[in-house]
């Protein structure tokens, strides 16, 4: 069965440009939302990001036109009924992703597979959720969607051979590059960044090096793009204290465990871009460090 409507669930960060890269490649899209306010405003980000594409030149009218046509807004899970796929991005809690997984198998057409974005939770929890494990795998998209190539497809004990191939189908598709990994937290990236992240909070808890210090060392020492720090402060603080928690509590391995200072940022509230706080301040116009008592 090839793909040919897709439904996201969470019209956020990353639920949007999901739905962005699903619509630009010709897939009809159904994004759901809990709020009118919160749809909007997701729709509103893949508005801006197309106007900006046609600002640079690097896609018309027609195709912006084209696109945001394919997408289509709503609050109902029934409309996600017809989905030969359905990917949720919603918040990043097990309880949450299983009770609308467990609705969704009661709307979606038997056929319908579920892919979770989830970035470290167990997908074999999601799909015991369902009457269709085997048609529950995970997709773990990168942000910014539009920009980053992998999705990490994660699969579990039952998951057929003929369900992994329509989901890479699906991701070649949408111009992803995609490997494959076994259920376990963290899948590949996450589980290779993790002990990263811990270090460098660490390495500043400790005072062996100051935020900018750390993020120039491995910035410019080891060609990384940005710093981790940096990073920490992109990819949001809570988020990655949720993933090492998660991570901990299954290895019991320290390289997982969040230090205490990412506790105390998150309730602090200072959780990186997305709050203007985090280990730099986003409320001037140039970002600075932010001065924490350490």
């Amino acid at each position: 069965m090839a793909i040919k409507k897709v439904g996201v669930v969470g019209c956020g960060l990353m639920g949007s440009g999901i739905a962005q890269v699903s619509a630009e490649s010709g897939y009809e899209t159904m994004v759901k939302e809990i709020d009118q306010q919160f749809l909007d405003k997701g729709l509103s980000m893949i508005q801006k990001n197309l106007d900006k594409g046609v600002e640079k030149g690097k896609v018309t009218e027609d195709f912006k036109k084209k696109v945001l046509d394919k997408i289509k807004g709503t609050l109902k899970d029934g409309d996600l009924a017809e989905c030969d796929l359905v990917v949720e991005a919603i918040v990043e809690e097990i309880e949450a992703k299983k009770q609308l997984f467990a609705a969704l198998d009661k709307i979606c057409k038997p056929s319908a597979i579920f892919a979770t974005n989830t970035s470290s939770l167990r997908v074999t929890e999601m799909a015991a959720a369902t009457s269709r494990p085997g048609r529950v795998v995970g997709m773990h998209f990168f942000n910014p969607v539009q920009v980053m190539k992998l999705v990490e497809i994660v699969k579990t004990l039952v998951t057929p051979k003929d369900v992994l191939q329509e989901v890479y189908e699906f991701c070649k598709g949408i111009k992803k590059v995609a490997i494959l990994a076994k259920d376990s937290p963290g899948f590949v990236v996450n589980r290779l960044l993790a002990p990263y992240f811990v270090e460098a909070v660490k390495a500043l808890e400790r005072g062996l090096a100051t935020v900018e210090d750390i993020d120039n060392g491995m910035r410019l020492g080891s060609g990384y793009p940005m710093g981790p720090l940096t990073l920490l402060d992109f990819v949001g603080i809570d988020t990655v204290y949720r993933a090492l928690s998660s991570m901990y509590e299954e290895f019991k391995e320290p390289q997982f465990a969040p230090p205490p200072l990412m506790k105390k940022m998150v309730l602090l509230n200072y959780l990186g871009r997305k709050t203007g706080k985090g280990f730099y301040d986003y409320s001037v116009e140039l970002p600075k460090v932010n001065e924490l008592n350490i």
